[in-house]
C-alpha cells in the first residue's frame, strides 16, 4: 500500500512512517517542516515538502503518486498558543484539512486515519474517559481537532470515505531511530530529561493541591511506537470500524512526581523541581479508558509501561542530545 502521511517530519508522524516503512509500506511524506525536521522523515519515505494550505501543490502530489490511504498528523498542536493566537489553529487544523479531504474525494482514496486528542473532551466528567464522554474542549486546539472530527462524518456521509479517528492522551518515548524534539517543548517527559541532562536547571511543577495522592496532575501515557501500531491496526481494519473513534491510552495514569522519580531511577541523576501555582484548564486525571480499542481491534498497548517510555526516550536523547539537525 501507499500511504500519504501528513506531518511526517513531526515527532508521531515520523516515527509512524517509520512504523509503516518497516512493514513494507511505501510512505509519501509531506511536511511544510514549519515545526517538523527534514532529518526526521525515513530516508526510504518519499518526501514532499509541501504545506496542506497549498491547494496546487497538493493536487500535483495526488495526480503524481498512486495513493492509497492517509494518515493525517499534520496540525498546530500548543494549547497555549492556540489561546493566544485561535486564528492559526482553524486556519491548519481546519481549513487546510479541508483542502486534504478534497484533494482525497478528488483522486477517489477511500481510507482516511485522523490524529485526534483527548482535548476535544475537556473537563472529564468520568475516569477512565471513555469515547462517548461528552466533548466540550476548553480550547482552542482542541475545538478545532473536534470540528475536524464532525466534517470527517460529513465527507463519509457524501463521499463514503472511510475513516478512523484516533484520540490519544499524552505521547511519548522514542524508537531506536527518532524521538521527541519540538522547537518549543511543552511535554513534561522531554523536559523532565533536559533537566536531568542539565539543559534546564530544573522542571516546572504547576499545581501541588489536585486531589490525587501526591498533589500533582496525574496522565495517562502512552508509547509512540505504540500510537503508530494503533495507527496501522485501524488502517487494517478500517472497513470494519469505518466511522468510529477509537481512544488510544493505557487507562493507567501517573502523576508529574511519579514521572519525575521514575525518570531520576532511570537516568541515574537527580533531577531539581520547582513547584508553582496550577496553570488555568489543567485537569486533575486524564485518563482514557481502553476497553474500546481493545474489544473492537483487539488491540492493546504493548510498549507503554512509564519505564520503557522513559527509558527508549533517555537512550534517544544520549545519542542525539541536540535532537535533530537543522531542517
Amino acid at each position: 500500500m501507499n500511504i500519504l502521511v501528513t506531518g511526517a517530519a513531526g515527532y508521531i508522524g515520523s516515527i509512524c512512517s517509520e512504523v509503516l516503512v518497516s512493514r513494507g509500506m511505501s510512505v509519501i511524506a509531506l511536511d511544510s517542516l514549519l515545526e517538523g525536521h527534514r532529518a526526521a522523515v525515513p530516508p526510504a519515505a518519499i518526501f514532499c515538502g509541501v504545506d496542506l494550505a497549498d491547494r496546487a501543490a497538493l493536487e500535483a502530489i495526488f495526480t503524481k503518486n498512486k495513493i492509497d490511504g492517509v494518515m493525517h498528523f499534520a496540525a498546530e498542536a500548543l494549547v497555549a498558543k492556540s489561546v493566544s493566537e485561535p486564528s492559526i489553529f482553524y486556519a491548519t487544523n481546519v481549513a487546510a484539512g479541508v483542502n486534504l479531504l478534497d484533494a482525497v474525494t478528488r483522486h477517489g482514496v477511500k481510507k482516511f486515519i485522523f490524529s485526534s486528542t483527548a482535548a476535544t473532551y475537556g473537563e472529564p466528567e468520568i475516569v477512565p474517559i471513555p469515547e462517548d464522554h461528552r466533548k466540550a474542549p476548553i480550547n482552542p486546539y482542541g475545538k478545532s481537532k473536534l470540528v475536524f472530527e464532525q466534517i470527517l462524518a460529513d465527507y463519509k456521509s457524501y463521499t463514503g470515505l472511510d475513516y478512523v479517528t484516533l484520540r490519544y492522551f499524552n505521547a511519548a518515548g522514542a524508537s531506536e531511530e527518532r524521538g521527541e524534539h519540538h522547537r518549543v517543548e511543552t511535554h513534561l517527559i522531554p523536559r523532565v530529561l533536559d533537566a536531568a541532562s542539565g539543559i534546564h536547571p530544573h522542571v516546572d511543577v504547576f499545581g501541588t493541591d489536585y486531589p490525587t495522592s501526591d498533589g500533582t496532575c496525574v496522565r495517562d501515557y502512552i508509547h509512540v511506537l505504540d500510537i503508530a501500531d494503533s495507527h496501522l491496526r485501524a488502517l487494517q481494519e478500517i472497513d470494519r470500524v469505518s466511522g468510529e473513534a477509537f481512544n488510544v491510552g493505557n487507562s493507567r495514569g501517573f502523576s508529574i512526581l511519579e514521572v519525575i522519580n521514575a525518570a531520576e531511577r532511570i537516568t541515574g541523576r537527580k533531577i531539581p523541581r520547582k513547584f508553582g501555582p496550577r496553570r488555568p484548564g489543567d485537569p486533575a486525571v486524564l485518563v482514557a479508558s481502553k476497553e474500546k480499542l481493545k474489544s473492537a481491534l483487539g488491540w492493546e498497548a504493548s510498549h507503554s509501561s512509564l519505564e520503557e517510555i522513559i527509558q527508549s526516550a533517555w537512550a534517544w536523547r544520549q545519542k542525539n542530545p541536540q535532537g535533530y539537525p537543522a531542517s
